[in-house]
């Protein structure tokens, strides 16, 4: 029998809300770490992004937290990207509401006078990125010295993003007696580095390892330079919210132009995007506004979106790390998804290569943007047609 959140400990007011919102049955990374949590332990928990750690984290800290005073919260959820940061804060917030606590996101590219402002009139709990958060601690607007609980988000990320002394800076300057709540996709030697150094005891758990290969369906596909664009409208018109990978910024804009060309509802996120225009583009696809998000790689290290049905490598990823990195987006919350990777005839060698790397064996098959095969490719089995 599967538990429910209030059989985890949760409040009635927070398991009502969650009911309200459609959300019933935690996920396994919920129901393993909620209940430590709230008894107070410190939590190191190994989960990838779409395992549903937001609500895992979120619960305990609102179920648990004290009141922050003027320039003093008393929670703290530090994360690697300004995307995260609003997803968090919006996940969090109709929850604090309910249980009467002020929540505020931080985080850079926005003014820094409304922030300091709002720690003047009292914060509980901030949702912040490192930098902007000691931008704000320098210019004592912000006071961590009272923190009751911290919680350090996809701490990997942090790592690879070169955060991990700036995260270091933060929590040496939480020195109430408090608990700490850390999660990770993986847990190498630098995020192992800060759980033995920033964390007491800390109960571990493990949940949803990194996608796999045999968690999403693949297809490689032969294109030609110009049906392209045409052949990844008529996939994303077949198979639900879709997420197209290029390898620039140029690519990205050339690629948004053609789609619009072609009737899709599009839009594009890369470095040259300002920070509204993307949370714009994001907010959009999230809510099923738009059926095609275009993205470089730098820009969708903060995707954080639900649902995605298929994810198309308009250009093939550098490595096999970067293929299952972006197609892991797809393959989420135990999902299935569909990964098509598209190959020009100079790029099927490199394509081939990625296979071997991925112990995926499986023939790249050539097809124009009216081909019928593309409207259910996940039904399609290209070694049928290896074997004919």
């Amino acid at each position: 029998m599967s538990r429910t959140f209030a059989d985890l400990g949760v409040d009635d007011d927070l398991t009502r809300t969650l009911a309200s919102l459609g959300i019933t049955d935690p996920f396994p990374v919920q129901a393993l770490t909620i209940p430590d949590a709230l008894a107070g332990r410190d939590v190191c928990g190994k989960a990838r992004t779409g395992s549903g750690k937001t609500l895992a984290f979120g619960l305990p800290l609102l179920q648990r937290l004290g009141r922050g005073e003027a320039k003093r919260p008393a929670g703290l959820v530090l994360v690697p990207t300004r995307e995260l940061a609003g997803q968090v804060h919006d996940v969090l917030e109709p929850l604090a509401e309910v249980s009467d606590l002020r929540i505020a996101v931080f985080y850079g590219g926005t003014p820094l006078d409304p922030q300091i402002k709002a720690l003047k009139r009292g914060v509980d709990l901030v949702v912040a990125t490192p930098g902007r958060l000691i931008d704000l601690v320098q210019q004592e607007a912000c006071d961590l010295s009272r923190i009751e609980m911290v919680v350090v988000d996809e701490a990997d990320r942090m790592n690879d993003m070169g955060f991990k002394p700036q995260v270091e800076w933060l929590l040496r300057r939480c020195t109430a007696d408090h608990q700490t709540l850390l999660f990770s996709a993986t847990l190498d030697r630098q995020v192992d580095s800060l759980v033995s150094r920033f964390l007491k005891d800390p109960v571990q758990h493990s949940v949803g390892e990194e996608p796999t290969v045999d968690s999403m369906v693949h297809r490689f596909i032969a294109v030609h330079e110009l049906d392209k664009a045409k052949l990844t409208a008529t996939i994303a018109a077949h198979h639900g919210r879709t997420l197209v990978f290029v390898r620039t910024k140029r690519g990205a804009d050339k690629l948004l132009s053609k789609l619009k060309d072609e009737g899709v509802t599009v839009s594009a996120i890369h470095g040259d995007r300002s920070q509204p225009q993307r949370e714009r583009a994001l907010e959009r696809f999230a809510a099923g506004k738009i059926d095609v998000l275009v993205a470089t790689d730098v820009a969708a290290r903060g995707i954080h979106v639900e649902g995605i049905d298929c994810v198309i490598h308009y250009d093939p990823p550098e490595d096999h790390k970067a293929y299952l990195h972006r197609s892991g987006r797809t393959a989420r919350a135990g999902q299935e998804g569909l990964v098509v990777t598209l190959a020009l005839w100079n790029q099927q060698l490199e394509a081939k290569r990625l296979q071997n790397l991925l112990g995926i064996e499986m023939p790249i098959v050539e097809m124009l943007s009216n081909d019928p095969r593309l409207h259910d490719l996940v039904a399609w089995n290209p070694e049928d047609e290896a074997a004919a």
